[in-house]
């Protein structure tokens, strides 16, 4: 299973797509989601590519039934009717990176460039204690100690009225004493 839960964020030309590697016929699926540039989230829906009958014959023996809402399907149909979705989105994520990755050169903060909607953000701080000043103010993102980074936070890129609030947030809360 080759998970793209990410694939329509990525802005470089030559980002690779495990479809070319699924239709090569390697014995593969690849999976899309419709909760990241969608926005359809909470209604939990997907879909899996192959071109191996074999795959999808063994994937059908462990699916539950009745897996996704009628309402996940229609809303999942009419995202699908609107094209320009994903480049609208795609300019807001985009514009949102553009405005972080510029607060966290002027705060010092190293970070990993990125083709998803999230950055991984060194705050040169315990990431627990960021995290729970952060939440006292209403702001959640995700520790990097789970990922065995320490000092580091996952932060989702929003509208620039939502990174302006977090940046304005992730500002006081650094400024406090560790």
């Amino acid at each position: 299973m080759l998970d793209e839960a990410y694939f329509q964020y990525a802005s470089r030309p030559d980002y690779p797509t495990s479809l070319d590697y699924a239709r090569a016929g390697h014995n593969v699926i690849v999976l899309h989601t419709f909760s990241k540039i969608y926005s359809l989230a909470g209604l939990r829906i997907g879909y899996g590519v192959s071109f191996r009958p074999e795959v999808i014959k063994a994937i059908k023996q462990v699916q539950e039934p009745f897996n996704v809402a009628n309402l996940a399907q229609w809303a999942a149909i009419a995202s699908l009717q609107d094209p320009e979705q994903i480049t609208r989105g795609r300019a807001v994520n985009d514009a949102g990176k553009a405005q972080l990755y510029a607060a966290f050169e002027r705060l010092g903060l190293p970070y990993v460039p990125t083709e998803t909607n999230f950055i991984l953000v060194d705050v040169r701080q315990p990431c627990r204690e960021v995290f729970g000043r952060l939440l006292r103010e209403g702001v959640i993102v995700r520790t990097g100690d789970i990922f065995g980074y320490p000092t580091k936070i996952r932060v989702t890129i929003g509208t620039a009225e939502e990174n302006a609030r977090f940046i304005a947030t992730l500002e006081k809360a650094l400024a406090v004493p560790a």
